[in-house]
């Protein structure tokens, strides 16, 4: 089963946050831990990430099938974020598992193919020499020198174990998956409950032509932006995204 993080009264409504690509249930602890005042968050490593088992396979289906493990083993239905890579696992999740979704919050991503690459970060991550890391910051300034940017060095290590010298990321699954990954499958199914798809107003990661394959699916689907944010829309407005998270689950 999935590595889970849990926040707040067990008797409070059920949210689950899903994490994106490279990250981890521990990235989403703050905004948790503040959403937890009100709501039982759960927070999980998907497969392939963090403390989650690590496999051979990383498809959309699989992923949504590990989230319906899990959350039946928590106790039933959850209100559902995503996130990127985590808001395709949650789409996948409702269209094949609605009994377990009660609503759903889809952060920045749309159901469609994407054609940009995510395979220079892990040829940047497998190019780190552990052996001369000692603190993160070690790691953080070898990816700098590859040219990526501060604050993915600053994130891409906060899945680094140093005590074992080891990244908590299965790359050759992620790398070889990679096709799968930055598509999304075709699905004859559709979810009714409902949806709101919550982009950065300063990321192109959702556009206005993918509205008609969104409502298609997701026939209650609702749109909304935040202002100054791009796709990593919960780090750049923090409390703008949690104001939109209580919003939408209380309505």
């Amino acid at each position: 089963m999935l590595n889970v993080n849990e926040f707040g009264a067990p008797t409070a409504p059920a949210v689950m946050i899903v994490h994106g690509l490279y990250g981890s249930a521990r990235n989403w602890g703050v905004i948790a831990k503040r959403l937890s005042d009100g709501f039982r968050v759960y927070t999980v490593d998907l497969r392939n990430h963090g403390l989650s088992p690590h496999t051979q396979t990383h498809s959309y289906p699989e992923m949504a099938a590990d989230l319906a493990e899990t959350i039946e083993h928590l106790g039933g239905p959850v209100q559902l974020v995503g996130h990127s890579m985590g808001g395709k696992a949650a789409m996948a999740l409702a269209l094949t598992r609605p009994d377990l979704v009660h609503r759903l919050l889809v952060a920045d991503i749309a159901p469609v193919a994407y054609t940009h690459s995510q395979l220079p970060f892990i040829h940047a991550m497998k190019a780190v020499n552990l052996d001369a890391v000692s603190r993160r910051s070690d790691a953080e300034a070898q990816l700098a020198a590859q040219g990526v940017e501060p604050a993915l060095c600053s994130f891409f290590t906060q899945s680094l174990d140093l005590g074992e010298k080891r990244w908590r990321l299965n790359l050759a699954t992620l790398e070889a998956e990679m096709d799968k990954i930055m598509s999304f499958p075709q699905f004859d199914t559709r979810f009714d409950g409902p949806t709101l798809f919550l982009s950065g107003a300063e990321s192109d990661y959702v556009q206005p032509q993918h509205r008609q394959t969104i409502k298609s699916l997701f026939t209650r689907a609702q749109f909304a932006k935040l202002r100054g944010a791009g796709h990593w829309l919960h780090a750049d407005k923090p409390r703008e995204f949690e104001t939109a998270v209580r919003s939408f689950f209380a309505s």
